[in-house]
């Protein structure tokens, strides 16, 4: 029983902290634009590797 006694508050450590990382990103806006990506990859607009 003493082993809970250690591992509640680590668990409730990890959690919090993946808790405010999650809050982090989206208040830096890293979650803007999700379907962006999709559409430019299917988008022959913008071609990494020209025809010489």
């Amino acid at each position: 029983m003493t082993v809970l006694a250690y591992l509640i508050p680590v668990s409730l450590t990890l959690g919090a902290v993946g808790l405010l990382g999650f809050v982090y990103t989206v208040r830096s806006n890293q979650y803007d634009d999700p379907e962006g990506d999709s559409r430019r990859i299917l988008s022959e607009d913008w071609d990494d590797h020209p025809r010489p």
